[in-house]
C-alpha cells in the first residue's frame, strides 16, 4: 500500500515536478466555505488526485484546532471551533473513502502548534480535551475512517504513540477499527506495541528493532502483534491491495475547475464600500501591486506541499478577466524572502537543449552515479530513483536567458555547503546557515545564498551548481534544493514610489498582500501576526492616492490589518491553490460571489488575542484557557475582534425570517432580497447563561449553506442533536432545561431567537 501526504492534494510517492499534482485550496479555505457537500467533494478529488498517482491512503485531513492564530500550521487546520471542524472533517473521509481511497485525519491530539512539537507535553483538563480537541477526531471515527494518524506531542506526560487514549475513547468507545500510523518518527520505543500504536513510518522503525526478541521473552504480548497486523490487512481489504479484494474507481475529475470553484466558495469579503463587484466595461486602467500578485502562495509550507503542473497568479487573472483595461503592475515591496525558481521558458539543458536542467549524482570517489532531466530549478528528491544515500556531490547545470537587462541576485537555496559557477567562473561558495532545530522546517524551508551576476537580454549564461551532500539524521536519502533568482530589495523606497505611481494614474488599485514561507510553515509557529516586510506602508501609501484601493489578503491564518478602514474593499483569499488567480478575478469582476465565511477570528491587534501561548516552559505547554478558545475566548473577555467568527458579506441582501424547533431540528427562513443570487452561511449558537458547570457564553452548534434567486425565500434546516448541548463530566451529560439558540450570519450578528428546552 501507497501512503502519500495531503491533504491539499496528493503529492504521491514521489517529490517530481514530471509528475504534478493538483494544488487545492488549503484547509483553511475549504472550512471558510462552511460547505460540507463541498468538503465532500473535495475528499472525492483527492481521491481521484490518489488513484491517478497509485496512492491508496492520503495523510489527511489536518484537523488539529486553531487554539490559537500565531500556530504555524494555521493553514492546514480548518478552524476554531470543534463543530465546524469536525463537520467538514467527517465530510472529507466520506469523499475519500466513499471512493475507495483511505482517509487519515491527523494528529491525535493536541498538536496544535509547532513550537518544540516532538517533545513538548501538552497539559490540558478532560473537558476541553473532549469538547474541543478530541471532538472533530470523534466524528471522523463515525464517518467510517480507515486510519488516524498519531502525534509527536505527548498529553499529561505520555508520548502519543503510546498513550492510552488511543485505546480509550479511539477503539474501545468510539468504536474505531481502522489503522493507527504514526507521524513520521513519532514512535519512540516498544511502549508502542501494548499501545494501540499499529503501524510505525516511516519503516522499518528503529524503535521496533527489538521486536522479535520482546516477543519470545514475553516482554511483548503476541496477541497485540496480531491485532495490529489484522487491521493492517482490513485496511489493505479497504483500499483494494489484498488479493481477492477489489479497488473502487473514482468519478473522472476536472481538477482546475473544481479548484477554481472551491477556492471562489471559500473566499471572503470582510469589507465593501461598493466597489465590488468591479464593472469591466468602465475601467480603463487597472493597477496591480505586490509581491504575491505575481508569486502568489498557493500552499503553506511543509510535508502538505505539492507541485502543480501550473499556476494562475492573480496577475494573470486580472490581465484575463479585465482584457480591455491597461494593467499595469508594480511590485511595490518584497515579501517573498529568498530564491524563487526560474521560470522553465527560460531554461535550457545543455545535454538535451530542451528547456530544464541536467542532475548529475556523483559518488565518494568521484565516480558518476546517476544523471537525469528535470523541468524545473525547484527539486527535491523524497522517493524516487536518485541514489541519494549513495551520493557526496550533486551536480546541476543549466543555462539562463534574461528576458530583461540588469543585475540579478543568482543562488540557492538548501541545507548543504555548494558552489556557484556562472560561464565557468566561481561566483559563490558557501554554506547556509540554518536556524532552529526542526529538520522539516530546514528540509523545506532552507535559507539562500546569493551572488550579484549581470546579464543582458537575450544572452545565455550557462550556471553549474556543485552541493557537497552530507547523509546524517532522519532526512538522510532526500534532498532539497532550489536554484533561483532572489528579488532585488536595495531600493526600497523607490519599490513604493512606483506602486503610488500606478495607482495614482489608474481607475482602480488592487494590492495583495501576503505572508511568505518564513511565516506560514509546518516547524515552525508565528512570533507576531504582522504582514512581512513593508507590506502596511505600501497599502497606505497606495489608499493614500485616492485611487479606490481594493485589498486582498494573500494568508492562511490571520494577519493583523491596521488599514482596513482606509480601504475600499479588503477580500481573504487564503491559500487558494492552483487556481487561485482565476478564482480571485471571478469575485472580483462579478462572474462569481465570494462565498466564504471566517472560520476563525480576525483580531485588530495581537495584544487582543486572548490565547497567544505557544511556546513551552520548560517542555510543558498548559492550556490554562480551558473551554475558551478562538470566539469563546473572544467572548469571555469581551473583546470585539477586527472581524468576527462566521462573518463574511456577499453581493446581494438577506432578510431574515423566522427560527422554529422540528424535533430536534431547527428550520431558519430567510429571503434573498437583493438584484443577483447568492448564498449564505445560517449558523445556529447555543447558549446557557445559568448553566451548573462553566461553558462558553456561546458555542457553534449547527450552520447550513443556502443559495437564493433573487426574490426567493428559502429555508435552512439544521440538526441539533441532544449531544451538542453535551458537556463532559466522565461521560456526556447534556443538563435538562432551557437553552437558548441563536441563528444568524456570524457569531456576532444574530438576528434570530429560539427557546430550546431539553426534558430532564
Amino acid at each position: 500500500m501507497t501512503l502519500s501526504d495531503g491533504p491539499a492534494g496528493v503529492r504521491g510517492p514521489r517529490w517530481d515536478e514530471r509528475e504534478p499534482s493538483l494544488n487545492l485550496p488549503s484547509g483553511s479555505a475549504l472550512a471558510a466555505a462552511w460547505d460540507v457537500d463541498l468538503a465532500y467533494r473535495y475528499g472525492a478529488a483527492a481521491a481521484s488526485e490518489a488513484r491517478r498517482k497509485g496512492v491508496d491512503v492520503v495523510l489527511g485531513p489536518t484537523i488539529n484546532l486553531h487554539r490559537s492564530p500565531l500556530g504555524g500550521r494555521h493553514f492546514e487546520c480548518f478552524s476554531e471551533d470543534p463543530e465546524l471542524s469536525a463537520e467538514l472533517a467527517a465530510a472529507y473521509v466520506r469523499g475519500l473513502q466513499d471512493n475507495g481511497v483511505g482517509a487519515t485525519p491527523k494528529h491525535y491530539v493536541a498538536n496544535d502548534s509547532e513550537t518544540d512539537r516532538f517533545t513538548v507535553d501538552v497539559q490540558v483538563d478532560a473537558r476541553p480535551l473532549h469538547e474541543l480537541y478530541l471532538a472533530p477526531f470523534e466524528r471522523a471515527v463515525e464517518a467510517g475512517a480507515w486510519t488516524i494518524m498519531s502525534a509527536y506531542n505527548s498529553v499529561h506526560g505520555a508520548t502519543m504513540t503510546e498513550h492510552d487514549l488511543l485505546e480509550s475513547p479511539l477503539n474501545s468507545v468510539w468504536g474505531f477499527d481502522g489503522v493507527v500510523i504514526s507521524d513520521w518518527t513519532a514512535v519512540r520505543s516498544l511502549g508502542a506495541i501494548p499501545a494501540a500504536q499499529d503501524l510505525a513510518m516511516p519503516g522499518p522503525a528503529p524503535a521496533f528493532a527489538g521486536l522479535v526478541d520482546a516477543v519470545r521473552e514475553g516482554v511483548v504480548d503476541e496477541a497485540d502483534i496480531d491485532r495490529k497486523v489484522m487491521r493492517i490487512l482490513l485496511l489493505a481489504e479497504r483500499v483494494g491491495a489484498l488479493e481477492g479484494s477489489t479497488a473502487i474507481e473514482p468519478a473522472p475529475l476536472d481538477g482546475p475547475a473544481f479548484t477554481r470553484e472551491a477556492s471562489i466558495a471559500g473566499t471572503v469579503l470582510l469589507a465593501n464600500d461598493g466597489v465590488l463587484p468591479l464593472d469591466a466595461a468602465s475601467l480603463g486602467s487597472i493597477a496591480v501591486i505586490g509581491h504575491n500578485a505575481r508569486e502568489a502562495r498557493t500552499q503553506g509550507g511543509g510535508s502538505a506541499t505539492v507541485l502543480p503542473e501550473r499556476i494562475t497568479s492573480p496577475l494573470d487573472g486580472i490581465r484575463s478577466a479585465f482584457p480591455g483595461a491597461d494593467v499595469r503592475y508594480e511590485l511595490g515591496t518584497v515579501v517573498q524572502e529568498g530564491v524563487a525558481e526560474i521560470p522553465v521558458d527560460r531554461l535550457t539543458n545543455p545535454v538535451t537543449g530542451e528547456p530544464g536542467v541536467r542532475v548529475t549524482f556523483f559518488g565518494a570517489d568521484g565516480a558518476e552515479l546517476f544523471a537525469e532531466d528535470r523541468r524545473s530549478t525547484a527539486l527535491v528528491w523524497f522517493g524516487g530513483d536518485a541514489p541519494i544515500a549513495a551520493s557526496r556531490r550533486v551536480v546541476i547545470e543549466g543555462v539562463y536567458t534574461p528576458a530583461e537587462p540588469g543585475e540579478i541576485l543568482l543562488g540557492f537555496a538548501g541545507a548543504n555547503p555548494g558552489r556557484l559557477y556562472v560561464d565557468d567562473e566561481l561566483v559563490l561558495d558557501d554554506a547556509p546557515v540554518i536556524e532552529g532545530t526542526d529538520l522539516g522546517a530546514a528540509f523545506l524551508n532552507p535559507p539562500s545564498l546569493t551572488a550579484a551576476v549581470q546579464t543582458q537580454a537575450g544572452v545565455p549564461r550557462r550556471f553549474r551548481t556543485e552541493l557537497d551532500l552530507v547523509q546524517e539524521g532522519a532526512l538522510a536519502g532526500a534532498l532539497s534544493v532550489t536554484i533561483g533568482i532572489a528579488p532585488d530589495d536595495s531600493e526600497p523606497d523607490g519599490l513604493i514610489a512606483r506602486a503610488v505611481e500606478a495607482a495614482t494614474a489608474a481607475d482602480v488599485a488592487i494590492v495583495v498582500v501576503g505572508t511568505n514561507s518564513k511565516v506560514e510553515s509546518e516547524g515552525y509557529d508565528r512570533p507576531d501576526l504582522d504582514l512581512p516586510g513593508r507590506q502596511d506602508e505600501l497599502v497606505r501609501a497606495v489608499a493614500a492616492t485616492g485611487t479606490p484601493t481594493i485589498v486582498v489578503v494573500n494568508a492562511g491564518a490571520p494577519v493583523i490589518l491596521p488599514w482596513a478602514g482606509d480601504v475600499a474593499a479588503v477580500l481573504q483569499g487564503w491559500f487558494g491553490g492552483q487556481e487561485f488567480g482565476s478564482a480571485l478575478a471571478d469575485v472580483l469582476s462579478g462572474a462569481a460571489e465570494p462565498g466564504g465565511r471566517l472560520p476563525t477570528t480576525w483580531p485588530s491587534q495581537l495584544d487582543d488575542v486572548p490565547v497567544t501561548d505557544v511556546t513551552p516552559r520548560d517542555g510543558v505547554l498548559h492550556y490554562e484557557e480551558g473551554l475558551h478558545i478562538g470566539y469563546r475566548a473572544w467572548l469571555k473577555a469581551d473583546a470585539e475582534p477586527a472581524f468576527p467568527f462566521g462573518h463574511g458579506l456577499g453581493y446581494t441582501i438577506w432578510s431574515w425570517g423566522t427560527a422554529q424547533r422540528d424535533g430536534d431540528t431547527v428550520e431558519v427562513t430567510l429571503a434573498n432580497t437583493g438584484d443577483r443570487a447568492g448564498k449564505q452561511v445560517v449558523q445556529v449558537y447555543a447558549e446557557r447563561p445559568d448553566s451548573a458547570v462553566e461553558r462558553a457564553e456561546r458555542w457553534l452548534v449547527g450552520f447550513a449553506t443556502v443559495h437564493a434567486a433573487p426574490g426567493e425565500t428559502v429555508t435552512a434546516t439544521i440538526p441539533v442533536p441532544p449531544r451538542r448541548l453535551a458537556h463532559w463530566a466522565g461521560e456526556w451529560v447534556v443538563e435538562p432545561g432551557g437553552y437558548t439558540l441563536r441563528a444568524g450570519a456570524s457569531v456576532a450578528d444574530l438576528p434570530l431567537t429560539l427557546d430550546w428546552q431539553v426534558a430532564s
